[in-house]
């Protein structure tokens, strides 16, 4: 059976109740979360026992699915607490587990026999010998490693079991060492990147120490901030899931359950219209394209995807200093907009706002709906929550309103351009 006659899947991130909320909002076919432990994000809020159960409820309510992430390496003091752990998330609803090592898949066929098995993108799969072995374990979904280009995602595809799926990441952060699988950060800092506590080292700056010569650094190249030897760039595919559809993938997975409601809910809504014109043959129209760059990231490239990152570069900046998929010049983002409120109603012409961020009317202002193109929002008025006319919103989390004949459902946010 093809994609274009099985129905496919858009996966976001979610690591709070916020997040859950953007991703229903927005569009997503399933979200995947964590527990407050055995999960890869720990710097992410993430779900306590009583809130995975209600995240749960709200996902299947809106009929999508929900998939909890083990997967983490445990050390042998926390395997007696998992059993627990797994059985309580099975109890909770949630429909699949992401995991990576061997023997938490064989907990979850032991503690949890009712949960869908999927293979974390940390077991590093790059075969399908490989990938058909884990079917033969319990394993129901690869997620593939990110280092695999389509050519060879095609030919997994053609060897394993049909009912195997196949899960690619195709947007967020990359990490430059293989699937994750990084001592770096444990090394400098004691945070241990494979148990969720990336401090990521690789986007700081380094200078090289000749041995002979100790006290005397040197930059790799002639900028005063130092080299970003190992920084890459973020992944954007938004433009090729048509390929990635020809080549077998049944889930396309947005990175980034530590970051906010906001980035859930911009990169869903783009990547939903996206796939769906994909699948209809269709090409995505302009402004989807556009709303990527309308996030917080680092220069964006397409991975492994079409071979090496080194062949070439997704750069159209010539100032830019790259080396394929590596981004050299500095760690830091491109942000053009900030997310400045959410919108609880509108009625009577009047819309009604929490406000999270400093912003006036003034302001270049765009309504972001679930599943449409963005909205210029233009007003001459503004009230706080006594009804008292202002210019500006000024503290976060305050009620204020705006006079508009525009109508969006409840969840919608409000941003702002920023002026650099």
């Amino acid at each position: 059976m093809s994609n274009n006659e099985k129905k496919v899947e858009l996966l976001s991130p979610t690591g709070d109740m916020e997040s859950l909320i953007s991703a229903l909002d927005f569009g997503a076919d399933a979200v995947y979360l964590a527990g407050k432990t055995f999960g890869m994000r720990s710097g992410a809020k993430n779900f306590t026992e009583e809130e995975l159960v209600t995240a749960v409820q709200a996902a299947h309510e809106r009929g999508v699915k929900v998939y909890i992430t083990c997967n983490t390496v445990p050390l042998n003091g926390e395997l007696d607490t998992f059993p627990e752990f797994i059985a309580d998330a099975q109890r909770a609803g949630v429909d699949a587990v992401i995991a990576a090592d061997i023997g938490v898949i064989a907990m979850i066929k032991e503690y949890a026999p009712g949960l869908e098995i999927h293979a974390s993108t940390q077991t590093g799969v790059v075969n399908w010998r490989t990938a058909s072995e884990l079917y033969k374990m319990g394993v129901k979904r690869v997620v593939l490693a990110r280092e695999v280009d389509l050519n060879s995602i095609k030919t997994i595809r053609q060897n394993i079991p049909e009912d195997m799926e196949i899960e690619v990441f195709v947007h967020g952060a990359m990490c430059v060492s293989f699937s994750g699988r990084c001592l770096i950060s444990e090394y400098l800092t004691g945070r241990n990147a494979n148990r969720g506590e990336c401090a990521q080292p690789c986007r700081w700056e380094y200078y090289l120490m000749e041995e002979t010569r100790p006290g005397q650094f040197f930059r790799v190249f002639e900028d005063e901030r130092g080299s970003y030897i190992l920084n890459s760039r973020d992944m954007c595919m938004i433009e090729h899931l048509d390929d990635l559809l020809e080549a077998g993938v049944y889930s396309f997975k947005i990175e980034g359950r530590a970051k906010s409601a906001y980035y859930t809910a911009l990169t869903t809504n783009a990547y939903r219209t996206a796939l769906d014109c994909a699948l209809n043959g269709k090409t995505s129209p302009s402004w989807v394209l556009e709303e990527v760059e309308k996030i917080s990231h680092r220069p964006y490239c397409t991975g492994f995807f079409y071979g090496h990152p080194n062949e070439g570069s997704s750069s159209q900046n010539p100032n830019e200093v790259t080396n394929g998929g590596q981004y050299l010049k500095d760690s830091g983002y491109i942000r053009e907009y900030d997310f400045v409120a959410t919108i609880d109603n509108c009625e009577n012409g009047v819309m009604h706002l929490t406000t999270r961020n400093f912003f006036t009317l003034s302001d270049e202002l765009e309504i972001l709906a679930p599943q449409r193109e963005p909205i210029k929002l233009i007003s001459e008025k503004m009230f706080d929550e006594n009804g008292e006319e202002i210019d500006a919103a000024r503290h976060a989390m305050r009620k204020v309103s705006i006079l508009t004949d525009i109508e969006v459902p409840p969840h919608s946010l409000l941003r702002k351009r920023v002026v650099t």
